[in-house]
């Protein structure tokens, strides 16, 4: 069973066709389908689609094996009659532009295009293993079910809020799994929901039936695998609903690109399970289901490929197919545009294995081998070779000293001890040639990772202190997804001791610690003991919170008081008001109207004469008794004299008025 129908856009898509292994199909970088034959090595097809550069190849399923006619054929014997081969015919492509295209092996050519059916990007594709079916899903949220027969759609339904990006088939064909970031399995009957699983934090690119068994006996099995997540889950579909989590699950070193199954037809036969992660790594697998599994289950075997070069480079894993036997795997590796294919038997005892392979001799040969019609000329070192410029020019070509490269491979054939090549490293060449000062010796570390690493191992603080005062949070992100999952957790442990030290410290461990928990939180969770192991940072912060809470209300206290300090202040700051008019009004009038006006009323100034004649006469009563009479006869005179002392009473009023 090849699972590669949930490759996501980003990851290119590299499948082995069912049961004999006997092809491998890819889509390379330049959007073509190309089919290898494992069997020869060699390139078997190649297929280039009318809109290969825009409506790129996404996901590729193999069909189920069927058979096939080739052309004539002769009559076949009795005995042979009822020997029919089947072969791997159809490859089902999932395009960006929406459409599905049906491409046959055996005639060499495209079968059907299956249109109309979406809106936008296929991201997987899956065959039903009886009938002439295929379901598609995209980004437009919908499942559609074809009928390959006819081309057309049978039944479409919404599956789900996002984008659908995987999808699988139970091996009886009567369910279907499909995932966004939920995972939902559905009734093919009648197109329901028949459970809801939890799914992932992202979204889901692998999803596969682990077991034969059907659902009512409590041994249907599937697992998933998501983007940026390095768990497989497995899901147990049990009798009274209760399987919302899973059950199980296996570590790795980086997200599945493709995944190989053996499914477990009995509870007594195990799963056998090849996984190669986006790193280039292959873990293999070997797990009896059986209920639910607390601790996380490691790789009971690790295989890298590296070249043979003095500092090895490792080579990428394509693909894996597991055989019939335990320890027989094919493999596919190296590029994309050429891959190298090879039946490895490997030894799984051993937990962790490197295999040595020159890619650049093996893809020589494949290229020497194709029929080419442009020939090298030999040079030898007695000719010359004539270039057009200036005379006594040098040619640039030179020629190829055949022996002394004889004698160069008979020399190298014996192998350096270990000793005698850290005897030959020059450390001092190395950091003169980039540019390093002469005396000092420069480290060729790769990135902060590498240093991260380092410095929990040998507990150097020096090295510590130079990656944590880093503060751009891009290199804090890349260089915590970079880590190893052994340490994870002791870096948990040095930012739980920076943090209770300096807050100076703590403001830059406090990214440091988010980084952690956005990256590895899915391996934090699958440890058994990780209550006692943080512990420590969960009390901490439980503490540091309370006195924040404390901390907010002083602040908040202080601040009300000082805004009262600084309001009164600013009050007593103001200065008095001037009271003096900036500008005064006054109306026209004449003192002589006034006096003739008053001579001609005597009534209306007659109450104001009568009471300053009183007052004037209370004074001289009190001055003058004897004068009383005197007085009384001057009575004209007195009148005259106070009306004049009356006119200058209401002038001075007047003005005051006026003022």
């Amino acid at each position: 069973m090849a699972a590669g129908g949930g490759s996501s856009s980003l990851q290119l898509p590299c499948v082995f066709s069912p049961k004999s292994r006997q092809y491998l199909a890819l889509c390379a970088q330049d959007g073509r389908l190309r089919i290898w034959n494992t069997d020869s090595k060699t390139l078997h097809q190649e297929y280039v689609p009318s809109a290969h550069l825009s409506a790129t190849c996404i996901c590729i399923t193999w069909g189920p094996c069927r058979t096939v006619k080739e052309g004539p054929q002769r009559k076949k014997r009795k005995s042979e009659a009822g020997q029919v081969e089947e072969k791997a015919d159809l490859l089902a492509m999932g395009t960006a532009a929406g459409t599905v295209l049906i491409y046959s092996t055996a005639k060499g050519s495209l079968h059907c295009t299956l249109d109309g059916g979406h809106s936008g990007a296929v991201n997987c594709v899956q065959w039903h293993p009886e009938d002439s079916i295929l379901y598609s899903g995209s980004d437009d949220t919908n499942i559609v079910e074809w009928d390959l027969q006819t081309g057309k759609t049978r039944s479409k339904w919404k599956a789900d809020r996002a984008a659908v990006t995987s999808l699988a088939v139970s091996p009886d064909g009567k369910l279907l799994l499909s995932a966004g970031q939920v995972i939902k399995m559905w009734d093919l009957d009648t197109k329901e929901v028949y459970r809801k699983f939890t799914g992932h934090s992202t979204a889901v690119t692998t999803l596969c039936f682990a077991t034969t068994r059907p659902p009512d006996s409590n041994g249907l099995y599937f697992l998933s695998g998501a983007a940026h997540d390095r768990l497989l889950s497995v899901w147990q579909v049990r009798e009274d609903g209760k399987d919302k989590n899973s059950v199980v699950s296996f570590t790795l070193t980086d997200e599945p690109q493709h995944i190989d199954l053996v499914t477990s037809n009995s509870k007594e036969e195990a799963l056998r399970m090849a996984v190669v992660c986006k790193d280039g790594q292959l873990h293999l697998f070997e797990h009896f289901l059986n209920g639910p599994c607390k601790k996380p289950m490691s790789p009971s075997c690790t295989v890298q490929m590296s070249d043979t070069k003095d500092s090895p480079v490792p080579i990428p894993l394509l693909a894996a197919g597991l055989g019939a036997d335990t320890q027989s795997i094919l493999l596919a590796y190296g590029n994309h545009l050429q891959p190298v294919m090879e039946k490895v038997k490997i030894n799984t005892s051993e937990r962790h294995i490197c295999l040595t392979r020159d890619v650049q001799t093996s893809l020589s040969l494949s290229i020497e081998t194709a029929v080419s019609k442009v020939k090298t000329p030999i040079v030898n070192t007695n000719s010359k070779v004539l270039v057009p410029g200036l005379p006594g020019h040098q040619a640039p070509v030179k020629g190829t000293a055949q022996g002394l490269e004889k004698r160069k491979k008979d020399a190298d054939t014996k192998e350096m001890s270990i000793a005698e090549r850290i005897g030959e490293i020059d450390l001092s060449s190395v950091s003169k040639g980039r540019g390093a000062p002469k005396g000092t010796v420069s480290l060729q570390t790769d990135n902060f990772a590498v240093l991260l690493v380092q410095g929990l191992e040998s507990s150097d603080a020096n090295i510590l202190n130079k990656v944590f005062q880093t503060r751009k949070e891009m290199v804090i992100k890349k260089t915590v997804a970079r880590l190893p999952l052994p340490a994870v957790l002791p870096l948990v442990e040095e930012i739980t001791k920076r943090l209770q030290g300096h807050p100076f410290t703590a403001v830059l461990m406090v990214r440091w610690l988010k980084a952690v928990l956005m990256h590895h939180t899915s391996y934090l969770a699958s440890l058994p003991d990780l209550v006692t192991q943080l512990g420590v940072l969960y009390h901490m912060i439980e503490s540091r919170v309370k006195m924040f809470h404390k901390l907010t209300k002083l602040h908040g206290k202080l601040y009300l008081l000082m805004t009262q300090v600084a309001t009164s202040d600013s009050s007593n700051t103001v200065t008095d008001v001037d009271h003096t008019a900036k500008l005064v009004y006054e109306e026209e009038s004449s003192d002589e109207d006034e006096a003739s006006g008053d001579e001609g009323l005597p009534d209306h100034d007659s109450d104001n004469w009568e009471e300053e004649e009183e007052e004037a006469a209370m004074e001289e009563k009190m001055e003058e008794d004897k004068e009383e009479h005197a007085d009384e006869e001057e009575d004209p005179g007195n009148r005259t004299d106070s009306k004049a002392n009356g006119e200058e009473d209401m002038e001075h009023g007047d003005e005051s008025e006026e003022e």
